[in-house]
């Protein structure tokens, strides 16, 4: 377990190192000058190049890249060039919004996939079985934007059930009205998730259905319901799960567009102003936050692999 546990670590901590490279490298290489971004197009040089001195960005690549990643290691971001606040500030901000988002729409995500491919795998090739995975087709090829776009002209402009934006806060007046901000733009980013994974789910179900200790749980008087939640369901979780993590990790970096369509403050919208804006240091912060994130969650992933199949520990040892 313990050359398992090391093994992983290790590779999280390699693909951080290059994560970092390749976000630093991209940002680098892109076109524009924040001090000139700042001071307007008309400001004299002599100010730019001023400007530029007192921000460190007259170093050599190299140098910014080392203060950076010291930076990060003992905690220090930086100062947004726009907003002139700590980006860790700006950031812990936002993720107040982002995380609970990305956990709502991971949750509703879970149960509407579980449920509708273990129901659809019990009624193989009946109308049951293909009525939703029908759905779930119309599901994967729905735009999450657009999605969101209808669930504001349905449940917002027509029926009046929830704002169409904005979001009040979760120290400010009542929480539940701060989560039922967040549930339209959940329900936008867990329906897509769900049809692809409510389609994994089915597969892999199914494939466990054909197996012999299967067969013999059935035969020894085990019920059908039993064997599918009790068996059935826990052998078929590796492919599951895999597509859970990336689905999260996705969710927790695809949340840009959801964001501005329902005018949420959180981290994706931040990403998006910050781009505009020219504010590299909060969006190089910003995305290797995320990135640090989806490493983390397939390194839960795989310790997760090694839980439900000991086999998965074994083949590493």
């Amino acid at each position: 377990m313990i050359y398992f546990l090391l093994k992983r670590f290790a590779t999280l901590v390699a693909t951080l190192i290059g994560a970092s490279l390749v976000i630093f490298w991209v940002l680098e290489v892109l076109p524009g000058n924040a001090a000139q971004m700042l001071m307007g197009p008309d400001a004299a040089p002599e100010a730019v190049a001023a400007l530029a001195q007192k921000l460190g960005l007259d170093e050599p690549a190299p140098a910014r890249y080392l203060h950076w990643i010291a930076g990060m290691a003992r905690g220090e971001l930086g100062n947004s060039y726009v907003y002139s606040t700590p980006v860790q500030e700006l950031v812990l901000e936002r993720l107040e919004l982002t995380v609970p988002l990305a956990l709502l729409a991971m949750t509703l995500t879970t149960v509407l996939a579980l449920g509708v491919g273990v129901y659809a795998a019990a009624r193989h090739n009946r109308l049951g079985d293909v009525g939703l995975m029908s759905v779930a087709q119309i599901g994967v090829a729905i735009p999450n934007f657009w999605f969101a776009i209808l669930l504001i002209l349905l449940f917002s402009v027509h029926l009046q059930w929830f704002s169409a934006g904005g979001f009040p806060g979760w120290a400010e007046g009542d929480r539940l009205e701060a989560l039922k901000a967040l549930i339209l733009p959940a329900l936008s980013l867990a329906v897509v998730q769900a049809a692809i994974l409510a389609r994994i789910t089915r597969s892999a179900v199914l494939d466990v259905m054909r197996e012999d200790y299967v067969r013999t749980a059935r035969a020894k008087g085990l019920s059908r319901r039993a064997t599918l939640w009790g068996h059935v369901l826990r052998n078929a979780m590796i492919p599951v799960i895999t597509v859970m993590g990336l689905q999260f990790a996705n969710l927790l970096a695809g949340t840009i567009v959801v964001e501005n369509v329902f005018y949420l403050p959180g981290l994706g919208r931040l990403i998006f102003q910050s781009i505009a804006n020219r504010d590299l240091i909060v969006v190089r912060n910003c995305v290797m936050l995320l990135a640090t994130m989806v490493v983390l969650v397939n390194f839960v992933v795989d310790l997760l692999y090694a839980v439900i199949d000991p086999r998965v520990k074994a083949s590493d040892v």
